[in-house]
């Protein structure tokens, strides 16, 4: 019996790594940050992560769909299992390590923040600290493996609210824990670790990873000449913001993610 356990075991891991590391992004025009993997496995197996909340199996009303879909912790499992095998995930997965941050880690938030951004942009670096203390997981960082140092990061504030204002840079009082929406707050990204599409995978994970909290609604504001790479990732224009922070004219960008 304790052999059969073994195997099963086994099997589910590295099954598990397989659908990690074969995951590919969904072309789904409304999700276009979740990642999908193709079913090919054991069926029973696959009931098994399900019931241990590590994938999602979607249904229609013909039965299970073809595909399935990690869950948070699937992906974590994933990731230390490839570790104890010994086995190489996504490079850039392998270079940086994506989190909530830590208490510790708000001033080094504050300094990549003076530099990643003009002085009429950047937050100050008590709003930061702020903003790390009221809310750590609304902030995604970037960790450098190798330095242990923050490459970058995105960070946010919850909140009901369907219209993004220049109060969500300045008043942690509107921070609602369990608010439907969140208002991005700022992208981050040291210079010298630009033009490696970290940028990009952060935003993708944020997504990712609000869209699993139950989260409605991302928003954000980003100048007239980004408003085209963001409609590419999924955005929606809403037109000229009311938020005039900085002194500058900002379009609103929403993001759908559950209905």
């Amino acid at each position: 019996m304790e052999n059969k356990k073994n195997y099963e075991k086994a099997i589910e891991e590295l099954s598990l790594m397989l659908m990690y590391l074969t995951r590919e992004q969904d072309n789904n025009e409304f999700c276009k940050y979740r990642e999908l993997s193709w079913k090919g496995y054991d069926f029973q197996m696959l009931d098994r992560l399900e019931q241990g909340d590590l994938i999602f199996q979607p249904k229609n009303r013909r039965g299970y769909d073809k595909y399935l879909y990690l869950t948070e912790q699937g992906r974590e499992r994933a990731q230390e299992l490839l570790a104890e095998y010994g086995l190489c995930d996504k490079e850039i997965n392998e270079q940086f390590e994506l989190r909530n941050i830590l208490p510790e880690e708000a001033e080094q938030a504050a300094e990549i923040e003076k530099i990643c951004f003009p002085p009429n942009e950047a937050c100050s670096r008590e709003k930061i600290l702020e903003r790390v203390e009221a809310a750590p997981e609304l902030f995604l960082v970037a960790v450098d493996r190798k330095t242990g140092k923050l490459a970058g990061f995105l960070n946010g504030i919850a909140t009901d609210e369907y219209s993004f204002r220049d109060e969500f840079f300045t008043d942690i009082k509107l921070y609602n824990p369990k608010g439907n929406n969140v208002m991005l707050l700022g992208l981050d990204v040291l210079p010298e670790y630009r033009g490696q599409g970290l940028a990009k995978e952060i935003m993708f994970q944020y997504l990712r990873r609000e869209q699993e909290k139950g989260r409605k609604m991302i928003f954000l504001t980003c100048l007239a000449a980004k408003v085209k790479m963001y409609t590419k990732m999924g955005y929606y224009n809403n037109g000229i913001a009311a938020s005039t922070w900085g002194g500058e004219q900002w379009y609103e960008m929403r993001y759908r993610l559950n209905l």
